[in-house]
């Protein structure tokens, strides 16, 4: 960083000199993994590609996808591309039941993913000797960790709570007077909530900045939560696949978007049906290559999130517009990310339901609930009630340890849920977008 701005010099930097980057480092990145991971080799020579037939950037659309499929059909360290012993850390994210999508970290990772959380946090408003509480689930998860590290490297005094116990979280908001707090939108305003209950206005709090993320929010979410606490709210972006938070961060003096890291994730917007490169402004399916990542390397990695690519304001950098929504059909619930077919194979695991469900998603209040509809096998149809509600509390324990969401689940009668000779109807999802 400068001395006079506490900017990184390549923030600023001139559209060529970005574009230089980001060419040499996709070169290093392609012949990386290609001469590393025996899954992108196979990839790469199926589609008739190698690394040095990358010469321009606008090459990079000749080079196949990676998908989440591809993650767990490797799982679980088949996609790395140093030996294991080099690995630091691993993470994960929710995937098929007992298969999640794991990324790997060497030093150089973990150093590179701090860095970048520094700089978020620092276009977030952030600066050293801030006090910062983190309410982000800490474990495999990589929200917590990576908050956590980020802050220490920019100079903070981090309060490393994490999520749930939210009548305790206050209390130490009180106590601590932290100046930033970095959590879901959602349990932001759950947090709020439990001011008032507790008697005590939000806005007068210490806390000055939130740097919100692991969940699509609105405009709207936004401005309730600044009106509410008083404070500015910002929008951090990323996924675990990729890296974990901290691929793109939005800057507090424009609050336009998150701007993507392009130093270190050259980003593309396709046609999510025929996988054709867009035009920056168009709508489309995001996907992002590592330049830098050395443990798991990532090329053309479809994230099924629909925005679009914007131009360079507040930094030299361009920015994604708001996730409008998925190309797939998984849900985000309170930042984990849910697929139907999880809880279907749960359901299937259990001999007295049968396969006919649909799922329920509303939002009481500010928090996301799940209500999961099923019915009993026909041979089950006379079950008791006892024996339904401990089908039912065994489906719902099941769910919660395999995927990390609490739903409450109701048994149906036989026949009453609605069959499709077509694609199922498996989701209402009631929430305001």
């Amino acid at each position: 960083m400068t001395e006079k701005t506490g900017l990184e010099s390549i923030e600023n930097a001139s559209r060529d000199e970005i574009t230089a980057v980001q060419l040499e480092r996709l070169r290093w990145s392609l012949r990386h993994a290609y001469d590393n991971v025996a899954h992108y080799r196979r990839a790469f020579d199926d589609a008739g590609i190698r690394p040095d037939d990358l010469r321009s950037l606008a090459d990079l659309a000749r080079f196949p996808f990676t998908t989440k499929q591809d993650l767990r059909e490797n799982y679980p360290f088949k996609m790395f591309a140093v030996p294991r012993e080099k690995v630091v850390r691993v993470h994960a994210s929710s995937g098929t039941t007992g298969k999640p999508t794991v990324v790997g970290y060497t030093q150089n990772d973990v150093d590179m993913w701090a860095r970048l959380m520094a700089r978020s946090i620092h276009v977030s408003g952030g600066r050293p000797g801030d006090i910062l509480h983190v309410s982000y689930g800490y474990g495999l998860f990589t929200g917590g960790l990576g908050a956590h590290y980020g802050a220490e490297r920019l100079g903070c005094t981090v309060i490393p709570f994490g999520g749930g116990q939210t009548e305790r979280q206050v209390q130490l908001i009180q106590d601590f007077e932290p100046d930033i707090i970095m959590v879901t939108p959602s349990y932001m305003l759950a947090i709020g909530d439990e001011f008032v209950r507790q008697g005590l206005d939000p806005a007068k709090c210490s806390l000055r900045l939130g740097i919100h993320g692991a969940e699509p929010w609105t405009q709207q979410m936004r401005e309730e939560i600044e009106r509410r606490f008083d404070m500015d709210a910002v929008d951090i972006y990323g996924l675990s696949e990729v890296i974990g938070p901290g691929v793109a961060n939005e800057c507090v003096e424009s609050k336009d978007g998150p701007v993507v890291w392009e130093d270190h994730f050259y980003p593309e917007i396709v046609d999510p049906a025929t996988g054709q490169v867009l035009p920056d402004g168009e709508l489309g399916e995001l996907v992002f290559t590592s330049l830098t990542k050395e443990a798991l390397p990532v090329i053309r990695y479809r994230t099924r999130d629909l925005t679009r690519l914007l131009p360079p304001t507040s930094r030299s950098m361009r920015r994604i517009g708001k996730i409008t929504g998925r190309s797939d059909d998984m849900l985000i619930i309170r930042g984990v990310n849910v697929f139907p077919s999880q809880i279907e194979e749960l359901i299937l695991k259990t001999p007295r339901l049968s396969p006919h469900y649909l799922i329920e998603v509303d939002r009481d209040g500010h928090l996301d609930t799940v209500t999961l509809n099923v019915e009993m096998q026909p041979e089950h149809a006379t079950a008791t009630g006892a024996e339904k509600g401990f089908a039912a509390s065994e489906l719902a324990h099941h769910i919660k340890s395999y995927i990390g969401i609490s739903t409450h689940v109701e048994i149906k009668a036989v026949g009453t849920i609605e069959r499709s000779v077509g694609k199922a109807r498996r989701v209402v999802d009631r929430r305001p977008r």
